[in-house]
Order: C-alpha cells, then structure tokens, then sequence
C-alpha cells in the first residue's frame, strides 16, 4: 500500500519507503520485537494498512480519506502533537531562574555492550547522571539544595552512528530544607571536569555491580568479556580517558529552554526532510559536520547499513527517554514547585484544558482540519457507514 501522493515541488522521500525498501530486499539479520514492531509502524503509517477515516463535505459532498497514523516514538511523522502537549506541561512548571545545558556522553568502547544490553546500560546512565548532579546540587560548596533538572536520551550522531549521550536540563539553583531557593553563580552551575570524574566513577561502578549480578548478557565479539580476568581488563580500559561532560552557553530564560526543548526532546535518530534519494540501493542524507563547524553535508550508506544503524536507535518497549528529578520528579512534584514559587514570590500558572488536535493544528499549522480543502466552503463530516477501522499495531 502507498502511501498518499504528497504535495509537488518538495521531496517525496520518506523513512516509510527506505524500511519497504529494506525489506524487499529480504535476508534480513534477526530483530527483536519491538524492532519489528517499530519498523512496521513506520511503513505503515498514514496507509490504508492502519485503516482511515472517510468524511464528507457538508457543502459540495466531497470525499476525503484521512489515513491514521502509527503513533509509534520513533516515527519521524508521529512526534508532533506529543511533543507540543509535553511542552505545553513543562511551560506550567518553568521557574524564573536561569537554566544550564550539560551532556554527558559514553566512552563509544561501550557501544558493542549497548547494543546486547540496553536497558541495563541506558537505565545505569540515567541513575548515574541523575545521582552525579543531585550529589553536586546537595554540597554546600556548589549549591546546598534540591536541583531541578529533565534528562533527555539520545542515541545517535548526525550520520546515524551509536553515540549514546543524555541532554541534562538544570536549574541555576535549589530548594535547601528551609524552603529558600538558592541561587548558582552567575554563568556558572558545576566544574565539569569534577562531574566528568564522578559520574565516571559512579558507572563504572554500577557496571561491575551488573556484571557481578550476571545482569549483563555477552554475544559475538563480546563473549570474551565473560572471563573475569577479561571484564575487569576492560572495565580498568574504561579508566584511561577522561569522560565527556560538558557545559552548553546557559538558556538566556525560561522560553529558551522551551525552544530548546521543542527541538530535542521528541527527536527520532533521523527525519523525512534530511532523507534525500535512495538509488542503486544507497541511501543518500544530509547530516552535520560537528568536528567541522556543524556544516551540512551529504552522506551516502549501503541500505543494509543505513537499516543496521537506524535499528539501533530503537528503544526498549516501556523505555522512558524522558524523565524529571528533584524539585520536578513526579512525585513531590506539585508540593516542590510551590516551595519553589512562594520563596521566588511568582505566582502558580492558570490551569489549562488538554488542547484538542484540531485547535493545535488550526494554532500551529494555520489549517483548519474540519474545513473541506476543496471548496474551502464546507466542513466535513463522517461519512456515515463507513471507516476502516484497522488501528495501529
């Protein structure tokens, strides 16, 4: 099933195509589940195969077929509402404080465990981020207080590589046990080569603890690590170089941090507008340089090894890329930012309703979804009697 012709004069290419292309191919490597599953959603999405909805105009009786879409979170064409309602949540719960941007990143030597043991090793990241930065907001030498931060995953590089990194969005300060708000300095949150160490040490750490735990599942090249002798060889590797951490220029307020967040926090590995031409079974994209003053370039990979890489970036099922702590974390949440607002003397955010679809498209995208797109008159209706009713998988 094709998916419905696009608009003329822009690129037609889309990730569905490049997976159906794939999988023509046949001679597949095995995949896990949830990979399959991912890699279904994307072909199908916005096709007859996920059923659609048939409306009429109530003016000139003109038909319109509305294909449903995959909702699947690695699809680039399902991010948009989510990301919009998620960002609509977070606005309510920004302070007026300054706000820090750091990353941390794994060595790349722990890329090949990754690929066998990623919920073990993204959910030791997230602790050990989490618990690096609290550690730092408690010490009265740095702050003293209860930080507020969101930590966003990413998986990949601009050319699709494993680069496994999480995005930490910080307070420029922190709740102490009395209820004041503590202020950091001026441009200035935490040493980074301090948190560098740290958070190395609390990692690898964790790692050995797993690998004591038998958490830790070896294949392939992998295999030999089993061996005691052999794990602790490469966990001593692990020691040899500084672990990257570092500052990003601070959010200038608290809509930067929104803007900032809109770009990054619902991101697939790559979108449809970077997808140029598959010929010749090569996959052609644009991607940037950052070694070379983030230009943009042209990259072109092997089918087979452009659907290896993407593959990768595919999440465990239930996986939370996304999640708050301290005076954001879910749980103390509502309590914590009122503290937060009373020492800070700014008032509670009004309470919105949930925005429905048409009003965020009618609001974003300037279209009005329940106007016939062909008269321009009428308003559509469903057709009574008929639907196909196919819901994705």
């Amino acid at each position: 099933m094709c998916r419905p012709p696009s608009q003329a004069g822009r690129n037609d290419l889309e990730l569905a195509d490049v997976v159906a292309q794939w999988q023509a191919m046949g001679d597949h490597p095995p995949l896990a589940p949830v990979q399959q599953r991912a890699l279904m959603a994307i072909r199908d999405c916005r096709t007859a195969r996920l059923g659609a909805q048939v409306r009429i105009c109530d003016h000139c009786g003109g038909l319109q077929v509305r294909y449903h879409s995959c909702r699947n979170r690695h699809c680039p064409k399902c991010q948009v509402l989510t990301k919009e309602r998620w960002l609509a949540a977070r606005r309510d719960e920004l302070l007026p404080v300054p706000y820090f941007h750091l990353v941390f990143t794994l060595p790349h030597d722990l890329n090949p465990l990754a690929q066998g043991n990623s919920t073990v090793l993204y959910t030791l990241l997230f602790r050990c981020v989490s618990s690096t930065l609290q550690a730092f907001g408690d010490n009265p030498r740095w702050l003293g207080g209860r930080l507020g931060f969101t930590l966003v995953l990413h998986t990949w590089g601009q050319n699709l590589s494993q680069h496994i990194h999480i995005h930490a969005i910080v307070t420029g300060g922190a709740l102490d046990e009395q209820g004041q708000w503590l202020s950091a300095k001026p441009g200035f949150l935490f040493p980074v080569r301090a948190l560098s160490r740290v958070f190395r040490g609390k990692f690898i750490a964790g790692l050995k603890q797993a690998y004591a735990q038998q958490a830790l599942h070896f294949a392939g090249k992998q295999t030999g690590l089993i061996a005691v002798a052999a794990f602790n060889d490469f966990i001593a590797s692990l020691y040899h170089n500084d672990w990257i951490v570092y500052a990003k220029q601070p959010f200038a307020g608290p809509q930067q941090v929104l803007d900032y967040l809109g770009q990054y926090t619902h991101r697939v590995a790559i979108t449809n507008h970077r997808l140029i031409e598959i010929k010749t079974n090569q996959v052609r994209f644009y991607w940037r340089d950052r070694a070379h003053g983030n230009q943009q370039k042209s990259m072109s990979l092997d089918l087979r090894e452009f659907m290896r890489r993407f593959v990768l970036h595919i999440l465990p099922t239930g996986f939370m890329r996304i999640r708050h702590y301290g005076v954001l974390a879910n749980r103390n949440k509502g309590n914590l930012l009122t503290q937060c607002r009373d020492t800070l003397q700014v008032s509670a955010p009004e309470v919105r309703l949930p925005e429905s679809v048409a009003a965020f498209v009618l609001r974003v995208l300037r279209i009005d979804i329940h106007r016939c797109p062909l008269c321009h008159t009428g308003h559509l209706h469903p057709l009574p009697g008929w639907s196909m009713n196919t819901g994705p998988p």
